[in-house]
C-alpha cells in the first residue's frame, strides 16, 4: 500500500526537495534551463516528473505553479511560475519552453524516497 506525502504549500514542497538534495533551481534563458552548476539543458534533455499547483487564498496573485523536472544526466530540479497573467516571467518564450518538455508523471512516493 502506498503512502500519500501531503503537502499543502510550495514552501513544504520546497523544503522536502531541499532534504532530497533536489533543490537545484532551474532558471530560463535563451530557450534553455541553467542548472545551478551552470549546465545548460535543451527541452529534448528534460522532463516533467512532477506538477504541483499552489493557489492563493486571498490573492490570486499568489497562484504559482512548480515543475520538478529530470534531466538526462539525472539532476533533478524545478522551476517555478505563476499562473496565467501573473507569470514572473518576462520572457514569453518560457511557456514555450515548458511546452516543449516531456511530461511523465511520477507518483510522489517514487520521487521522494
Amino acid at each position: 500500500m502506498s503512502t500519500s506525502i501531503d503537502m499543502t504549500t510550495l514552501t513544504e514542497v520546497l523544503e522536502k526537495l531541499r532534504m532530497r538534495k533536489h533543490d537545484n533551481e532551474l532558471i530560463y534563458k535563451d530557450n534553455t534551463f541553467i542548472a545551478p552548476s551552470g549546465k545548460a539543458y535543451t527541452a529534448e534533455e528534460l522532463t516533467i516528473i512532477r506538477t504541483y499547483r499552489f493557489e492563493g487564498e486571498s490573492d490570486p496573485g499568489g497562484s504559482s505553479i512548480l515543475y520538478l523536472i529530470e534531466a538526462n544526466d539525472g539532476l533533478i530540479g524545478y522551476s517555478i511560475d505563476a499562473f496565467g497573467v501573473y507569470s514572473n516571467h518576462d520572457d514569453e518564450g518560457y511557456d514555450d519552453f515548458i511546452r516543449k518538455i516531456n511530461v511523465r508523471d511520477r507518483d510522489e512516493q517514487q520521487i521522494f524516497e
